[in-house]
C-alpha cells in the first residue's frame, strides 16, 4: 500500500476517571495505541504493521491515521476502564488529572518499548494551564516528564525555539524539561519577559508556579535580546513572577563590558500595579549653596485612582525645598494632577554682604471632567499661582519657557444647565491673573453668571419665524463679581479683602432681524441694564488742607442704563473667469466676496447720577466746579455722562482662486485661499463737536505654502493732521498738505513651521504640556522644558505604545530629518511723528537629526532693533535605545547654565540615572 505522511495528528487522553496503579495505566495506554495501529493494518490485507520510527529521522515511515480524535478517546477510555469495573478497593490517584492535547505538523509517534511519545515540527502540548510549543517534543510516560527543544536544519541553524506558558508566565528557552507530577522544570537559555524587563538565564529551575531560581542570568529592558546594549548580571537570583527579583552580587554590564556600578545584593520590583517605593535623589554641588541632594523622596501608590509623590531638596548651606505631586484618574468621570512646590533659598553665608534668605512657592492644579459623565454640569480647573519670582529664582525648576513668561493665570469653574423651555444656564468661576514683573494680582472670588435662553413671544406654534415681529426675542442675563486687586506682599492678608469690589449686573437684551429688498439683512436691538453695588464714594473739597476728600458709603445702591443699536448688511459675490482658451494656465478663476455693513448706535446721557463739588482756594474764592459720580471706582464704573450717537462702517473681504491641480487625474480645479480676510472699519460721531471721524483700522490675514505659513497684518490710518506740537487737530491731513491718511501704527506677524517630512512641529507632548501648565507658549520658541525631575514619577518610556521604528538607511545622509519653527514680528509707530520701528524680531527653533537617534536642537531669536540675540537654548539628545541622554545649554544671558542627564528609559529602572547641573550664577 502507499505510505502517506499525515499533515496533522491530534489525540486526546483523558485518564481522570482511571483509578489504578501507574503500571496498569501505562500498559493500557501502550496496548490501546498498539490495537489502534493493528486494527488499521488488518483493515487492508497484505499490509504489515509498521515499526515505530526513530525520532531523529527526518523522513519517518508512518501509516496514515484514519481514526478521529473522538474515536481514539473512546477506545482509550473503554480499554482502560475494563480493568477497573470489578475493582471495589479504593484506588490511588491517577497518573494525569486533566486532558492532554498534543499535535505536530510532520508526525506523532509512540514507542512502546521506550514508553515515549514523539512530536516533530510545530509540536504543541497542552495540559491544564501549561502549554508548550516547540520544534520537537518528547513525552516520557515512564518518568512522567516532557522534553522540548529546537529543530536543526542541514546547515546547522536552529529554529522553532520552545515557548513555555503556564498561567501568565511565558518562558522562551533553548530547551526545557518538565515534570507533570511535580510541575517542576529545568530550563536552559531561557528568556522571560517580566513587566517591561527581560531575564535571560543560562539555567533556570522552576520550583513551582510562583518561584524560579536562576544562575548566570541577565536582567535588561533592551529590545535586542541577542546582543543587549546593557544588562545587570544576576549570578544567583530568585524570581517571583509579577512581584520581584531578588539577587546576590550584581553589577552593570554595557555591551558585555563590566562597570564598577554594582551592589552586593539587589531587589527589582516586578508588578503591573502601582507600587509605593523610594525615589532615589540626584546629587551635586552649587557654587553658592554647597553640596545638595535633589528630588529624593517617596512615591505612595495610594489606590488605582490616586497617587502621591513627595520630593525634597537639601543644600549644605541650609537651603531646602519640598514638592508634592499627585495624579488622579477615574475613567469616564474625571482626571487631573496637583502639584505644590515650596523652597527656602539661602544665598551665601550669614555675616557676608551678599547673604539673603527668601521663600518662594508655586501651586498648580489641572482638572478635566469627562464630557459624558454629566452632560448637564461640568467642573474644570487650571491653576498656576504662587510667588511672582518663583520661575526666576527657583533652584530646582529647569523650565526655560516659564522663566520668560510674565503672566500667571488660573481659572476654576463649575457650570450647570437646567433643561426646559426656556433653558437656564448658570456658572460659578474663580479667576486669577498675576503679573510677575509688577507683582500685581487680580482675582475674582467668585464670578457668578446666569442666563435664560432666548424667548420669542410672537413666534407661531409651528416654529417658523419670518418678519420683524415674529423674530422679536429677549433674554435675561445676570453677572455678579467679587473682584480683588492686590500684590504679592498682601496676598491672602486682610488688606487684600478690604479693597474688594462687589457688584451685580442685570441685563435684558431685546433683538429682532428681518430682510428688506431680498438682499439686505437688518438687525435692531435695545439693551436694558441695571447695576447694583454695595458701596459708593462721595467727594468733597477740604478748603483747609486744599485736597479732595473721598468718603466711602456702605449700603445698597443702583443705577439703570439703556441703549439702542441697529445695522444693515449684505453679501456681494464677484467671480472672474479667465478665458476658456487659456485652460492650461494655473489660475482659472478668482472669487471675491464682500460683506459691507452700516450700523447706528445711540447711548443716552445719564447725568442724573452725577453731582458736583467746588474747588475753593484759601481766600474762599471758587476756582472751579467739578462733576463726579458716586459710582466712580465701583465694580462696573459710572454710567455715561454725555450723549452718544455714531455711525459705524465696515467692509469685510475674502479672496479665493481656482487653480489647476498638479494631480492630472483630478477633474475639478483646486481651491486655494488668497486672503482669509481683509477688513476695513471706521466710525463717525454724530454727537461730537470735532474729530468726528475715527481712524480707519485695516486688518488682514492669509495662509500660504500649503497653509504652513500664517501671515497677519494690520494698520491704523488717521484722517486728521497734527500741529507743530504733534497734537491732533480738527483738520483733515489732506487739507493740511499731506496725504489722505496718516499711518499712525502698523504691525506684521508671520509664523512658519515646516520639516523634512512635512509634519512640522515635533515638540514632545510631555514638554508641551509642562510648558502650557506653567503659563508658557504652546511651542518651544522660548526654549523647551528640561525639568528632568518630572521623569522621576512620570514615566517617559512610551516605546511599547509606539510603532516600531524603521531600520535606518545606509544612505542616511541623503535625507537628514529636520524641523524648523519661525515667528517673525515687526511693529511700526507714528502717532506723534516718531516714524520708528518700535519692535522688530525673529524667533526660531528647530531640531536636526544628524545621525540615527542623534538629535541637536536650538531655540533662539534675533532682535533687529537692538541688534542682539535673544534668550538662547541649545539642546543635544541621544537615544541610546534602552537609555536616554539629554544635554541642554544656555550659553549666555543672566541664566547661563547647563544640564546633563542620562538614565534608563524603562519606568521599572528609573532610579538608574545620572544628573549634573550647573546653576546660573547669583546676580545682585
Amino acid at each position: 500500500m502507499a505510505i502517506q505522511k499525515p499533515s496533522h495528528t491530534l489525540a486526546k487522553i483523558h485518564l481522570k476517571a482511571l483509578h489504578t496503579n501507574r503500571f496498569h495505566i501505562l500498559f493500557a495506554l501502550s496496548f490501546t495505541v498498539f490495537i489502534n495501529t493493528l486494527s488499521y493494518a488488518q483493515d487492508r490485507p497484505g499490509s504489515g504493521i509498521p515499526i515505530s520510527p526513530n525520532p531523529k529521522t527526518t523522513t519517518p515511515q508512518i501509516v496514515k491515521d484514519t481514526l478521529s480524535s473522538k474515536e481514539k478517546l473512546l477506545i482509550i477510555n473503554e480499554k482502560a476502564l475494563d480493568s477497573t469495573l470489578t475493582d471495589s478497593t479504593k484506588q490511588k490517584k491517577g497518573l494525569l488529572e486533566g486532558i492532554v492535547s498534543y499535535k505536530a505538523t510532520d508526525y506523532t509517534s509512540f514507542n512502546r518499548k521506550e514508553e515515549k511519545l514523539y512530536l516533530y515540527n510545530e509540536a504543541e502540548i497542552i495540559y491544564k494551564d501549561m502549554q508548550i510549543n516547540a520544534g520537537t517534543i518528547v513525552i516520557d510516560y515512564s518518568k512522567n516528564e516532557v522534553y522540548a527543544g529546537r529543530l536543526k536544519d542541514s546547515l546547522g541553524e536552529y529554529s522553532q525555539r520552545p515557548v513555555f506558558k503556564q498561567g501568565e508566565s511565558v518562558v522562551e528557552p533553548d530547551s526545557i524539561r518538565f515534570n507533570i507530577d511535580t510541575e517542576k522544570a529545568l530550563i536552559w537559555n531561557s528568556r522571560t519577559e517580566q513587566n517591561g524587563g527581560t531575564i535571560i538565564a543560562e539555567k533556570t529551575k522552576k520550583e513551582n508556579d510562583s518561584v524560579f531560581f536562576i544562575s548566570n542570568g541577565k536582567f535588561t529592558t533592551s529590545k535586542n535580546l541577542d546582543d543587549p546594549e546593557y544588562y545587570f548580571l544576576l549570578r544567583k537570583a530568585k524570581i517571583v513572577p509579577d512581584k520581584k527579583v531578588v539577587t546576590g552580587l550584581t553589577n552593570l554590564f554595557i555591551y558585555d563590558v563590566p562597570t564598577p556600578i554594582g551592589m552586593p545584593f539587589a531587589y527589582f520590583p516586578l508588578t503591573k500595579k502601582q507600587t509605593s517605593g523610594v525615589i532615589f535623589p540626584s546629587f551635586g554641588e552649587q557654587n553658592n549653596r554647597g553640596y545638595f541632594l535633589q528630588n529624593g523622596g517617596y512615591y505612595f501608590a495610594i489606590s488605582d485612582y490616586f497617587d502621591l509623590a513627595t520630593l525634597g531638596d537639601y543644600y549644605t548651606n541650609g537651603s531646602y525645598g519640598l514638592r508634592l505631586e499627585s495624579k488622579y484618574n477615574v475613567r469616564y468621570r474625571f482626571n487631573g494632577n496637583f502639584g505644590f512646590r515650596y523652597e527656602n533659598i539661602i544665598n551665601s553665608e550669614r555675616g557676608f554682604s551678599d547673604y539673603s534668605k527668601n521663600t518662594i512657592y508655586n501651586l498648580r492644579w489641572s482638572h478635566m471632567q469627562d464630557a459624558k459623565s454629566n452632560p448637564s454640569s461640568r467642573f474644570s480647573a487650571s491653576v498656576n499661582l504662587g510667588s511672582s519670582q518663583y520661575y526666576q529664582e527657583s533652584v530646582n525648576q529647569i523650565n526655560t519657557a516659564s522663566f520668560l513668561n510674565n503672566t500667571l493665570s488660573s481659572s476654576v469653574s463649575y457650570s450647570k444647565t437646567f433643561k426646559g423651555e426656556p433653558q437656564v444656564n448658570t456658572s460659578l468661576t474663580a479667576t486669577h491673573s498675576q503679573n510677575t514683573q509688577t507683582q500685581e494680582i487680580n482675582m475674582t472670588l467668585p464670578t457668578f453668571q446666569g442666563s435664560v435662553g432666548r424667548i420669542y413671544p410672537f413666534a407661531p406654534s409651528d416654529g417658523t419665524k419670518k418678519g420683524i415681529i415674529k423674530n422679536i426675542n429677549f433674554q435675561y442675563n445676570l453677572r455678579g463679581e467679587n473682584r480683588i486687586s492686590t500684590t504679592d506682599s498682601l496676598f491672602f492678608k486682610q488688606e487684600m479683602f478690604d479693597d474688594a469690589k462687589i457688584g451685580l449686573k442685570h441685563s435684558i437684551p431685546i433683538n429682532t432681524n428681518f430682510k428688506v429688498l431680498k438682499h439686505f439683512s437688518i438687525s435692531a436691538g435695545t439693551n436694558f441694564e441695571e447695576n447694583w453695588t454695595f458701596k459708593t464714594f462721595d467727594r468733597s473739597y477740604d478748603q483747609v488742607n486744599q485736597e479732595v476728600v473721598i468718603t466711602q458709603k456702605n449700603g445698597f445702591d443702583a443705577y439703570r442704563t439703556y441703549n439702542f443699536s441697529t445695522s444693515i448688511g449684505t453679501t456681494i459675490y464677484g467671480l472672474f473667469n479667465f478665458d476658456k482658451k487659456n485652460e492650461g494656465k494655473a489660475i482659472q478663476a478668482i472669487r471675491h466676496v464682500m460683506r459691507p455693513s452700516v450700523s447706528y448706535n445711540i447711548n443716552p446721557a445719564f447725568d442724573k447720577y452725577y453731582d458736583t463739588y467746588e474747588v475753593i482756594d484759601a481766600n474762599g474764592t471758587t476756582l472751579e466746579e467739578v462733576e463726579y459720580s458716586r459710582f466712580q471706582n465701583t465694580l462696573y464704573g459710572a454710567p455715561n455722562k454725555n450723549y452718544g450717537s455714531s455711525i459705524g462702517l465696515s467692509l469685510a473681504n475674502n479672496l479665493e482662486a481656482k487653480v489647476r491641480d498638479k494631480d492630472t487625474t483630478q477633474v475639478e480645479p483646486k481651491k486655494i485661499v488668497l486672503l482669509n480676510n481683509l477688513n476695513f472699519s471706521t466710525a463717525y460721531n454724530l454727537a461730537g463737536d470735532s474729530l468726528r471721524w475715527s481712524p480707519v483700522r485695516v486688518t488682514g490675514g492669509t495662509q500660504i505654502f500649503n497653509n504652513k505659513m500664517t501671515v497677519n497684518f494690520g494698520a491704523t490710518l488717521d484722517p486728521y493732521a497734527l500741529d507743530n506740537n504733534n497734537k491732533k487737530i480738527d483738520k483733515f491731513n489732506v487739507n493740511n498738505g499731506g496725504s489722505l491718511f496718516r499711518m499712525t501704527s502698523a504691525n506684521l506677524t508671520m509664523g512658519y513651521s515646516f520639516s523634512s517630512d512635512g509634519k512640522g512641529d515635533k515638540t514632545s507632548e510631555s514638554s508641551r504640556n509642562e510648558t502650557l501648565q506653567s503659563g508658557g507658549r504652546d511651542d518651544d520658541l522660548f526654549g523647551r522644558s528640561e525639568d528632568f525631575a518630572e521623569d522621576q514619577f512620570n514615566a517617559y518610556d512610551n516605546d511599547d505604545d509606539e510603532e516600531e521604528e524603521e531600520e535606518p538607511s545606509k544612505l542616511y545622509n541623503f535625507n537628514i530629518p529636520w524641523n524648523v519653527r519661525l515667528a517673525y514680528a515687526v511693529n511700526y509707530n507714528n502717532v506723534a511723528r516718531q516714524n520708528e520701528i518700535s519692535s522688530h524680531s525673529l524667533m526660531f527653533s528647530g531640531d536636526l537629526e544628524i545621525a540615527p537617534r542623534w538629535t541637536i536642537g536650538a531655540s533662539s531669536g534675533y532682535d533687529f532693533k537692538n541688534q542682539g540675540f535673544s534668550y538662547t537654548q541649545l539642546r543635544f539628545q541621544r537615544d541610546l535605545l534602552s537609555w536616554k541622554m539629554n544635554f541642554s545649554w544656555i550659553p549666555f544671558s543672566t541664566r547661563t547654565s547647563w544640564n546633563f542627564f542620562i538614565g534608563i528609559k524603562s519606568n521599572i529602572l528609573q532610579d538608574v540615572k545620572y544628573e549634573k547641573r550647573r546653576q546660573p550664577d547669583e546676580r545682585l
